[in-house]
């Protein structure tokens, strides 16, 4: 095997290897192998053109070119031109699925599924790589930059995955890269000829000359190369097994403890990272199933975790101590017994493919029968998975309380206690002016925190005008927050913060509570909780009543009973005036608007309230100058198979014309003429030998082209007078030389088959003399260019040390 393709081949296979990181990202896998498939059509392409052999500019354009006609057959083969050549509606067809696909990556949880979209973004950016790593390793015989597309696209793929790819994609990323590295110096050493391995050791009769007497026991610069990649291979991958940790997971075990194995602290951990990806996967797979007699399960949203912390960026939960579950859990914090309660018993089991460190409870919770390690943390009356202790397959019992507050119990709640709001109603100083200023805005009619709080769930639900919407970017800091409120466009997360960080800047102690909706109603009295139940909602503390749950995302979980009726008012209200209309003729229906109460509102189920006689613009198409763009670029797509032969037909009519010209050299003519019949008969597969005379070449064209008659006798003629061009002092002219081309160029044509013609027609192999000329001018400009940079750089040196010779 020759040293271009055995780099060919691996940088094939480092290509793959590398690719391999993102096989964990989506499933199935099939786009791999459709990815391989490509791939290797892509590197026999450069392969062939290598082989011609074109310019090196050249070849990768033909690489570029296959890989696009390629993209074309598998993906937009319906709208392209006679299913391969890409036009107009091809290229919009591949657009609308790269948009798609990004859409795709931002929407669905790791693994994704195999969509048209993220298919075409995968193999594309494969067959990209690829072509880069041939280009830089095979065609331009430089290995070590070709690592720079490898780390890409392990580095997409790692990012992806969140930073948890596995080791064993990084070691066959870089096994293939080293193998590639092995590969071209392994090449580059045989260009030196029989590598040098030190000196001979001793001779013991054996009458065999050193190497073959060694049995190939020197040690050449190709092996220690290898066990030199090797060894930093294996110290990359063992070395970061050693070092020491930030933390061990989700709980932290240095914390402070009892002695007894009870004590230790959790982690602030966010756990909102997966919530987009759960409420956007295609399939709402069951996670969790329960059993309860609570005779209203409209309430009984199952919590994991209460997020405490705001600072600005995120909200998260506070570093806490965490403890032994106790037998009974302690009583809420701030229920008072005034407040009429039901305790609940549920039991839930727990899917075998739902792994999570929290575990799902209804809140309150007061009691749990659950075997493993599970640790409670009393402020947020969580249980937390201690020692890769997780929910995956867990059943457990739960005991509960169904708080039940009425709306003047919350209206008449006292000022909580001052640790509460000290810890409760922090704001980062960061927090944009408008979020106060709307909250005041917003509540400026409220007489109390009660009546606040439901006028910011009901301006988020209803009145405010916002859209739920799990396409946005899932922001949590304060910039995210302001933005919310200027776009009115987000699912729970946005509407969830954005209320307690609001709730927090009128002084209502808040929190953030993340876990699932109740789920619906199955056959035999159980509820099914399934991936897209995933929520969060805000919890504002009143006391008498504790943490007491809101409901501000529209069409998401159900709105407390406590917060349905009118706020209780401190004074007397005036009756509501009726605004005047718009129109003076009262309509005889009620408007969509009118009966559609705020509840019905909220669930989405009033349809679309469009303003009668309102239409959608109608859709012009896209602009003219668009058009013409993608027309241009579809018109030079479609002309670069046909360059070779378009540039061969100038070529042919510049030499035969040079040569019916009277007012031409003769040697200009009929070498012009004689260069014609050369890469004519190289077109047809006669390729050319410099080292020949003029008369043997004309033997060997007719002997190889089976040319006889006039095409034959037109080939010697030719042959002879390029022959007194080249060695009679003073050359005759010879009339007919364009008619002899023509002769020759008929009388090959004749002889050869059908393919062969076609092939000199759309793809004459004397083309190649294109990245020739292109070449050599290249290295003339570089000479020249060299040349007037020694020149400038003399003057300058001259001109420093001139001043230094005047001096002395």
């Amino acid at each position: 095997m020759s040293g271009s393709a055995r780099l060919a081949l691996c940088a094939f296979a480092a290509t793959l290897m590398a690719s391999g990181a993102l096989i964990p990202l989506v499933n199935p896998a099939t786009w791999y192998v459709q990815a391989a498939f490509l791939v290797a059509i892509q590197s026999g392409v450069g392969a062939l053109a290598r082989r011609v052999p074109l310019a090196r500019p050249l070849t990768v354009a033909v690489q570029a070119l296959v890989t696009l006609l390629a993209l074309t057959v598998v993906f937009a083969r319906e709208q392209a031109l006679a299913g391969v050549l890409p036009g107009p509606d091809a290229f919009l067809h591949v657009g609308e699925l790269l948009t798609t696909g990004a859409e795709d990556v931002g929407r669905y949880a790791i693994p994704a599924p195999a969509t048209d979209g993220i298919r075409l973004m995968l193999v594309g950016g494969a067959l990209v790589i690829g072509l880069a790593v041939d280009a830089l390793a095979v065609t331009f015989r430089s290995a070590a930059p070709a690592g720079l597309p490898l780390l890409a696209l392990y580095s997409v793929a790692a990012g992806l995955s969140g930073g948890g790819a596995s080791w064993l994609w990084f070691l066959l990323a870089a096994s293939g890269y080293l193998l590639l590295l092995l590969a071209e110096g392994r090449d580059r050493l045989s260009q030196w000829g029989r590598v040098f391995g030190g000196a001979p050791p001793p001779a013991r009769g054996l009458g065999l000359p050193w190497p073959e007497r060694s049995g190939g026991a020197a040690r050449s610069p190709v092996r220690t190369g290898r066990r030199i990649g090797v060894v930093a291979l294996g110290i990359a991958l063992v070395v970061p097994a050693g070092l020491p940790t930030l933390s061990g997971g989700l709980l932290g075990t240095t914390g402070k403890g009892d002695g007894q194995g009870g004590g230790g602290t959790i982690s602030a951990v966010n756990p909102l990272v997966s919530l987009q990806e759960n409420l956007n996967q295609p399939e709402d797979r069951e996670v969790l199933r329960y059993r309860t007699d609570a005779e209203d399960t409209s309430g009984l949203y199952l919590r994991l975790v209460a997020l405490d912390q705001f600072d600005g960026t995120s909200w998260k939960s506070s570093l806490r101590q965490v403890k032994d579950v106790p037998e009974r859990l302690p009583p809420p914090e701030g229920l008072s017994g005034a407040v009429g309660t039901t305790e609940i018993r549920t039991n839930i089991s727990a899917s075998g493919s739902y792994e999570q460190k929290w575990l799902p409870l209804p809140y309150p919770a007061t009691k749990v029968d659950i075997e493993g390690r599970w640790r409670y943390e009393p402020a947020g009356r969580m249980l937390v998975g201690d020692d890769r202790q997780t929910t995956r397959g867990t059943q457990y019992a739960v005991s509960s309380l169904a708080v039940n507050p009425t709306a003047a119990q919350l209206a008449n709640a006292p000022e909580p206690a001052e640790a509460v709001l000290r810890e409760y109603t922090k704001v980062p100083d960061s927090l944009p002016e408008d979020v106060r200023s709307t909250a005041v805005r917003v509540t400026r009619a409220a007489a109390n925190d009660y009546e606040r709080a439901v006028r910011l769930q009901d301006w988020f639900a209803v009145e405010g005008g916002f859209t739920y919407s799990t396409r946005v970017s899932s922001g949590t800091g304060v910039t995210a927050i302001s933005r919310f409120l200027k776009d009115k466009e987000g699912f729970c997360i946005h509407f969830s913060f954005s209320m307690a960080a609001m709730a927090r800047s009128l002084g209502i102690p808040a929190r953030v509570a993340v876990g699932f909706t109740p789920g619906s109603p199955q056959a035999g009295g159980t509820m099914s909780v399934g991936i897209r139940d995933a929520h969060a909602w805000p919890e504002l503390y009143f006391e008498g009543v504790g943490w007491t749950r809101f409901e501000p995302t529209p069409t998401r979980g159900s709105v407390p009973e406590y917060s349905r009726p009118e706020a209780p008012s401190g004074g007397a209200t005036s009756p509501a005036q009726p605004e005047a209309s718009a129109s003076g003729t009262p309509s005889a229906a009620p408007s969509a608007e009118e009966s559609c109460t705020p509840q019905a509102r909220r669930l989405g189920e009033c349809g679309d309230l469009v303003p009668q006689g309102a239409e959608p613009p109608a859709d012009s198409g896209p602009p003219l100058r668009t058009i013409l763009l993608s027309t241009l670029a579809v018109a030079a797509v479609l002309a670069l198979p046909f360059l070779p032969m378009l540039w061969r037909v100038r070529v042919r009519a510049r030499r035969l014309g040079a040569a019916g010209r009277t007012d031409a050299d003769v040697p200009v003519r009929t070498l012009a003429v004689w260069e014609e019949i050369i890469d004519t008969a190289w077109d047809h597969g006669i390729v050319p030998e410099e080292s020949r005379t003029p008369r043997q070449t004309a033997e060997r064209i007719i002997r190889a082209g089976k040319l006889e008659g006039v095409s034959a006798e037109a080939v010697h003629r030719v042959a002879q007078a390029v022959e007194q061009v080249l060695y009679a002092p003073s050359p005759r002219p010879s009339a007919g030389q364009a008619q002899d081309a023509d002769r020759v160029r008929a009388g090959l044509g004749a002889a050869a088959g059908r393919a062969t013609r076609l092939r000199a027609l759309l793809a004459p192999r004397s083309a190649v003399r294109v990245g020739w000329a292109v070449s050599e001018r290249w290295t003339a400009v570089s000479q020249r260019w060299a040349e007037h940079r020694l020149r400038i750089t003399e003057r300058v040196t001259a001109a420093l040390r001139r001043p230094s010779k005047q001096r002395g």
